[in-house]
């Protein structure tokens, strides 16, 4: 294929990456045992549903797509998995001995690309793989994001919102590594100072993403509500929670109606409450 027809901005598919490269056609089998997984694989999860569904298929039908490989520049007579590791997993789990190949000659930048492009086409990533191969391509390649846009076929903005999900907090991000959060209720988290108990509390209620931004709006109102308070009124409560040891809440009304609130956790703190007030009263 002449590299010169082929277009500069990605959509790209493998095909095209293929083209750039040099290609030893002669060798079209190896040996699982000869192969290695690529440093610069940018998914770290593979579902294991997924995993047992592609080695039943390979039991029947075999592998359908060669495994494109490279030579391994860290271990000689090894051969490096730039696309095609979810295959090889499943090749060994299926008893098979050999595998097709396609080989080729590939840099490191290049088995990032391959690896990155086959991953976002197939949707094999989750969000924050997906963000975390972007990164590398920007720290150690010198792409930027309209680069790193024009490569991928995906628009500038979804560029900027995948990477704006690894400024969130660990626990937040381990919740998107499991899968328990969507990248959209990633991207309603980014910003929040509170993210991790927001994240949580997404979990445990099993909010969908419309029902998490309504939760962050009214959480988000209700932060604004308690920032606007009197600071006398602030001092106040202060004061008390520190003379009793609970959480106080004053509620104050322009005409200086209201209401106190006493959070208690156990029945002893409910009777201190009590007694507090009976020995006063």
């Amino acid at each position: 294929m002449d590299s010169n027809k082929i277009k500069k901005g990605l959509g790209r598919g493998l095909s095209s990456l293929i083209g750039e490269t040099k290609i030893e056609s002669q060798k079209n089998q190896l040996s699982i045992s000869e192969m290695i997984p690529s440093k610069y694989q940018p998914r770290k999860i593979f579902d294991e549903n997924s995993l047992n569904d592609l080695t039943k298929s390979i039991e029947q039908r075999g592998i359908l797509q060669p495994i494109i490989v490279r030579k391994s520049n860290d271990y000689k007579s090894k051969f490096e998995i730039i696309a095609g590791e979810r295959r090889w997993l499943a090749a060994q789990r299926a008893g098979l001995h050999y595998v097709p190949v396609v080989v080729t000659e590939a840099d490191d930048l290049k088995s990032l690309e391959f690896a990155i492009v086959e991953n976002v086409q197939r949707h094999d990533l989750n969000p924050l793989e997906e963000a975390q191969g972007y990164k590398r391509l920007i720290d150690e390649f010198s792409y930027d994001q309209e680069k790193v846009s024009k490569f991928i076929g995906k628009s500038r903005s979804h560029i900027t919102n995948s990477l704006r999900l690894l400024i969130l907090p660990e626990e937040v991000i381990k919740l998107i590594e499991t899968q328990k959060l969507t990248a959209g209720h990633a991207k309603i988290l980014v910003g929040l100072k509170n993210a991790g108990f927001v994240a949580n509390k997404i979990v445990e209620k099993k909010l969908s993403v419309r029902q998490a931004e309504n939760f962050v709006k009214i959480f988000k109102n209700k932060k604004q509500k308690s920032n606007n308070k009197d600071a006398n009124i602030k001092d106040l409560e202060i004061s008390v929670s520190n003379k009793i040891g609970l959480n106080v809440e004053i509620k104050n009304k322009k005409n200086n109606k209201g209401k106190i609130t006493f959070e208690y956790k156990d029945l002893d703190q409910l009777n201190k409450i009590i007694e507090i007030i009976k020995t006063n009263y």
